[in-house]
């Protein structure tokens, strides 16, 4: 029941702390006069980002390094199928493949370079600042792109910030920003003491956690925005907020929790020799991956599908977001061995 407890409250306070994180910084850049294509750009992505950030390195400093590197992994994957497959349900997204290609191009380069460093289990202090770098060289050109094309891409990026409504006095923006961080900080705080006792209790381990209860809590800001988006009938702006979330979620939650806690991703031989389940992919001579093949199958999968459904016939359909939900409820039914899984050597 404790367990429990923290995990509920847990997710609660990572809820609610990132919605008042993402209204309280949208207020206030409002009040400031920051355009609503650079809100879009910035605030959006890394306030419906900030649950997985903090999760992933408060993770990492109890040493839980599965709930942190499978909480990116998984709210990838949860990103594209359940958020995006649940606003296509809600609302058919039509797709412009030019205003799409830059952000939907540049999240399929930063997947690759995410599964090459994880293969090499390369999560130095310098790979981490390596991605903080790539990602910031990212933000400040599609800045200064959109700003003097006032491109199709520039009107989506606006439109995530268009989404989100507040009309708060600056002062009261301040202080649910405030409130947002300090609520993000205690439920991540508490999701990764509770996931890390579900992991011990039942013989599973934390990288399953960290991909499925841990990432769903953690992608509920962009499920709330997505859906948000869909119910006012900007569906397009929910592909995205997901490309861009996908984005900030693996060169800065993966890059500031590298650089802040450099770690491998070999899983450490358990007391008694045993180890479990799910850990068995990518072996290494200095042991097993604590990331299965499985994972990044999901991961490249969610990638490819996304793709073939929204550069394809212009507009995802309710049927395509039916099959996005199907396929997320496969992974997890096998994450945690209901179904026969794959994994293997690598």
């Amino acid at each position: 029941m404790i367990m429990v407890a923290l995990i509920v409250g847990g997710l609660l306070l990572l809820f609610a702390g990132g919605e008042m994180l993402v209204r309280g910084s949208v207020g206030v850049a409002r009040r400031l006069g920051m355009s609503e294509l650079l809100i879009g750009l910035t605030l959006v992505g890394f306030g419906t980002s900030m649950p997985e950030l903090v999760t992933s390195l408060q993770a990492l400093s109890d040493g839980a390094t599965g709930i942190s590197v499978g909480n990116v992994i998984g709210s990838n994957v949860a990103n594209v199928l359940l958020v995006i497959g649940a606003a296509c349900l809600i609302s058919p997204i039509i797709t412009h493949p030019r205003a799409l290609a830059r952000d939907g191009l540049f999240m399929i380069g930063a997947t690759v370079l995410f599964a090459v460093v994880l293969w090499f289990d390369g999560f130095t202090r310098v790979t981490g600042l390596i991605f903080v770098a790539i990602l910031i060289a990212y933000l400040v050109a599609s800045v200064i792109l959109d700003r003097r094309k006032q491109s199709a891409a520039a009107k989506v990026h606006s439109g995530e910030a268009e989404v989100i409504e507040t009309h708060e006095p600056l002062f009261i923006s301040l202080v649910l920003a405030v409130l947002g961080i300090a609520g993000v900080v205690a439920g991540a705080k508490l999701l990764v003491t509770g996931g890390s006792d579900l992991a011990r209790a039942f013989g599973i381990s934390e990288t399953v956690i960290g991909l499925s209860i841990v990432a769903i809590g953690t992608s509920l800001p962009e499920l709330v925005t997505s859906i948000m988006s869909a119910i006012k009938g900007k569906a397009d702006v929910a592909l995205g907020n997901v490309l861009g979330s996908n984005v900030f979620n693996i060169l800065g939650i993966m890059g500031v929790s590298a650089a802040v806690y450099p770690f491998s991703i070999i899983a450490p031989a358990a007391p008694d020799g045993t180890k479990p389940l799910d850990v068995e992919a990518m072996s290494f001579p200095a042991g097993d991956s604590l990331v299965t093949m499985q994972d990044m199958g999901a991961l490249a999968l969610s990638v490819i599908l996304l793709v073939l459904f929204a550069y394809t016939g212009r507009k995802l359909a309710r049927w395509e977001g039916a099959v996005l939900l199907g396929g997320y409820a496969l992974y997890m039914a096998m994450s945690f061995n209901l179904l026969p899984h794959f994994g293997g050597a690598a």
